[in-house]
């Protein structure tokens, strides 16, 4: 037997359709059946049903009193400790207090979870009228800086899985996923994100991806500021420095 077949033969299939079972539950916004998981994956009812009482037994899926099942809060601390191995905090934290000095704003790192990002770590605005959210606190993809940066970067990959209507927050959120298109079009063309109030009313943020060397985003930089505070020309002034700082973090990651 070649090396090459040797290496294919040591595949383990039980794993691996778990751990499709997983990227499933983890990829859908609602709680899935046994069938649909089954016809989506090309799996026999049998099979999933044995994988998916394996994995609650784990403690990575839940079942749930409708009888569908999901993924609980053990995925995310597992996708939370690989974000940490990549020591994202430290190779980001010289932008984020560059980003504080220049803007005087709050200034968050982000990461995906599903539709959402997590703020793993912010710098706190000193001034009177501040936007806040905790650590660990979280924001729909599709409505602030930092989620949309990180959904323009792996838009080809995200955008099949989302649906209409968008979740909205405020008159300024976007519901439809042509307006999404657009927008996401335009933080290309930018090559940062510009949250107009979509989330939060009077609360704009800005955000620029940070990038894994094949391009995918793996979290992105933000800078989150009242309306109010927005000095004149701020827009741009905002967008270029949350790029400039993301680029910086992401060549960082070419090293580690």
């Amino acid at each position: 037997m070649s090396e090459k077949k040797a290496t294919e033969a040591k595949v383990d299939s039980t794993l691996s359709k778990g751990l499709a079972i997983l990227e499933k539950l983890a990829e859908t916004r609602s709680a899935l059946g046994v069938t649909e998981i089954s016809r989506s994956l090309d799996l026999t009812k049998s099979n999933t049903f044995r994988l998916l009482q394996t994995l609650s037994r784990l403690g990575y899926v839940t079942q749930r009193e409708d009888g569908a099942y999901a993924v609980t809060l053990k995925m995310w601390q597992v996708g939370r400790s690989t974000v940490d191995s990549l020591n994202l905090r430290e190779l980001a934290a010289p932008e984020m207090a560059y980003l504080a000095d220049e803007t005087g704003e709050t200034i968050y790192l982000a990461v995906p979870e599903q539709f959402n990002v997590v703020y793993i770590d912010k710098i706190e605005s000193k001034k009177p009228i501040r936007s806040w959210n905790p650590i660990g606190g979280s924001a729909p993809i599709h409505c602030v800086g930092t989620g949309k940066a990180i959904l323009a970067a792996n838009y080809e990959r995200l955008r099949e899985k989302l649906s209409e209507p968008l979740p909205g927050y405020t008159g300024r959120t976007m519901t439809t996923l042509s307006q999404l298109d657009e927008d996401i079009e335009a933080t290309r063309m930018r090559g940062y994100a510009y949250d107009t109030g979509e989330f939060r009313d009077r609360i704009l943020s800005f955000g620029a991806a940070i990038k894994l060397p094949d391009g995918e985003a793996v979290a992105a930089i933000g800078i989150s500021v009242p309306n109010v505070n927005l000095p004149e020309n701020g827009e741009e002034r905002f967008g270029a420095l949350s790029a400039h700082a993301a680029e910086a973090v992401s060549r960082k990651l070419t090293r580690v």
